[in-house]
């Protein structure tokens, strides 16, 4: 049996991601629970540990103040939801830390502010690590009233994940209404067991989480288990588990094995690193061959123009790219060297050859391992 307490009892920077389902009532926001996170989130900081609180609940909540009997799916009308939905679930916020003397902040995101550029994701670290220090809480949500496809982040499960990568927090907890992963949907089967430890995320786990969706929130479980997967691969544990038990967090602290519990690898990524590989948008691919990607992924090598298959895509120097198996698996990101049209004329060449194919030499690496973050390691 896996041992998951030291990762609780080593925790000094916690992310906590509480869903729409936990938040919601059919009277609109759940107040009772907002009340009871907020009193065991005041209970951590009492014991040292900083807390960032990631939250849905604003369409949730807005849907229900408007009288809407659905979601729509239109783009602008959900906007509009969000916008009403959002101030008032601040406000319960607030005035539920505000029992225990503790402020808040708001903080709203777009995928842009995290992938568009290096300078706006320190941004973002330093201001939040400004609010920690002075021991006032982070409340982040997705910028759902400006949001469209290309600069959101998907769901709330993926912004708490990208959260915990920046901020390089210890450990994410997600709070559902479920009381984990289980081999089936608990709603509507009887014959299903929760998974209490996830060592190695696969697709055969893909597969269950995807036959368990989300209600009111746009997130089922496979986008949980996705967000495991980030901050597994990065060293940072997470957990899934049941928001609305009693108690929930101090019963996690304090040993009970409830939940399932993500395993992280054994060491965690620098940030620069998390910050290539889960928040740069890349602008191509390149195709490897198996032997590069065993050299990359077991070897911790360069890639080499010789292991190159085939590049997809247009770039330029310093880009963002994925790289893939022979079997278009994604594996690894990183940053180039050299252009798409460069890498193109160099692929499967000798790296004393560079020379010649191109009339000048940078480097000897299309990717240097420094720039390189592998994705999935369990591919080879």
């Amino acid at each position: 049996m896996f041992d998951r307490q030291p990762f609780f009892n080593q925790a000094k920077r916690l992310v906590v991601k509480v869903g729409s389902n936990v938040l919601t009532s059919d009277q609109g926001l759940n107040l009772p629970v907002i009340y009871e996170l907020s009193k065991q989130i005041r209970q951590l900081m009492e014991k040292g540990l900083e807390v960032i609180l990631v939250s849905s609940g604003a369409m949730a909540a807005g849907q229900k103040k408007i009288g809407l009997a659905r979601r729509p799916d239109e783009i602008p009308k959900r906007q509009a939801i969000a916008a009403v939905g959002q101030p008032g679930l601040m406000l319960e916020y607030e005035k539920a830390f505000g029992v225990y003397g503790i402020k808040v902040a708001q903080i709203l995101l777009t995928g842009d502010d995290l992938n568009a550029s290096r300078d706006r994701y320190l941004n973002a670290r330093n201001t939040l690590n400004t609010l920690l220090s002075w021991k006032i809480v982070p409340v982040i949500n997705e910028n759902d009233t400006v949001v469209v496809e290309e600069i959101k982040f998907g769901d709330n499960d993926n912004l708490s994940a990208m959260i915990a990568l920046l901020m390089n927090a210890d450990l994410l907890i997600n709070l559902t209404d479920i009381d984990g992963l289980y081999t089936g949907d608990p709603r509507r089967q009887t014959d299903v067991e929760l998974i209490s430890e996830v060592e190695t995320i696969d697709d055969s786990l893909e597969t269950i989480a995807g036959d368990i969706p989300g209600a009111l929130g746009t997130g089922g479980m496979l986008s949980k288990v996705r967000a495991a997967a980030k901050v597994t691969n990065a060293g940072i544990p997470m957990i899934i588990t049941n928001g609305r038990q009693a108690d929930i967090l101090n019963q996690l602290f304090s040993g009970k094995r409830i939940g399932t519990f993500f395993v992280p690898a054994k060491e965690k990524l620098s940030n620069r690193k998390c910050w290539i590989g889960y928040n740069i948008k890349p602008k191509g691919t390149i195709r490897i061959d198996d032997g590069a990607a065993k050299a990359i992924m077991k070897q911790g090598k360069s890639l080499l123009p010789g292991g190159i298959l085939d590049v997809l895509g247009d770039f330029g120097v310093g880009d963002a790219v994925e790289l893939s198996g022979a079997n278009e698996s994604r594996i690894a990101v990183g940053l180039v060297n050299y252009s798409s049209s460069d890498i193109r004329k160099i692929m499967g060449c000798r790296t004393d050859q560079i020379q010649a194919c191109l009339g000048e030499k940078l480097c000897d690496e299309v990717v240097h391992r420094d720039n390189l973050t592998i994705l999935n390691e369990c591919l080879i």
